[in-house]
């Protein structure tokens, strides 16, 4: 039991670790998107009449780009957050099979095998989330290159 709390300690601390290091990243890619915003600005101040509305344009450019990058991290953090659910989920499954579990060694089978069902159909449903994540940010990124291409063109 002791064991098993320890390890449900440990798990928390590595997603919280996680957690934190995707909120710094998020932290240094509005930085720089600030910073290329700063830069543009500065160009648009300096250039003529003629080339400001193509400075415009980037600026737009930058700013869907930062809207996109915003997402694509909600989405992570959900994904994080989803997948901590279901590690704890496991982990009270676990925790309520070992109570429940008597002495005699048929039930204990039954339950072993139950468990592990349980956990094969949780890890099952993480990495269809996961793929769907991955999908989701792929037509994302499509779209944007899309309208880039677009923009371009125009």
């Amino acid at each position: 039991m002791m064991m098993m709390m320890m390890m449900m300690m440990m798990m928390m601390m590595m997603m919280m670790m996680i957690m934190l290091m995707i909120l710094m990243m998020m932290m240094m890619m509005m930085m720089m998107m600030m910073m290329m915003m700063m830069m543009m600005m500065m160009m648009m101040m300096t250039t003529t009449t003629t080339t400001t509305t193509m400075t415009m344009m980037m600026m737009m450019m930058t700013m869907m780009m930062m809207m996109m990058m915003m997402m694509m991290m909600m989405m992570m953090m959900m994904m994080m957050m989803m997948m901590m659910m279901m590690m704890m989920m496991n982990m009270m499954m676990m925790m309520m099979m070992m109570m429940m579990m008597t002495t005699t060694t048929t039930t204990t089978t039954t339950t072993t095998t139950v468990t592990m069902m349980m956990m094969m159909m949780m890890m099952m449903m993480m990495m269809m989330m996961m793929m769907m994540m991955m999908m989701m940010m792929m037509m994302m990124m499509m779209m944007m290159m899309m309208m880039m291409m677009m923009m371009m063109m125009m």
